[in-house]
């Protein structure tokens, strides 16, 4: 894998590319620093509700839980 920054001059860039690349099928992407992937955001916190159920007078049978 190849990754390197470069600013541009002009609108075409060209670069080389390892001997073993030769003949296989590449992706190349271009963006600008300040776009970023989706990876690169700040990730959004996350929080969590909580269900209360009454379990007073709830019993776990253990033989129903194991039936196939």
């Amino acid at each position: 894998m190849i990754r390197t920054v470069v600013k541009t001059n002009n609108n075409t860039l060209s670069f080389p590319i390892p001997d073993e690349y030769i003949g296989k099928e590449l992706e190349v992407i271009a963006f600008t620093r300040d776009e970023g992937f989706e990876g690169n955001k700040a990730k959004k916190k996350v929080s969590f509700t909580v269900l209360h159920t009454d379990i007073k007078n709830y019993k776990f049978n253990r033989d129903e839980a194991n039936q196939r």
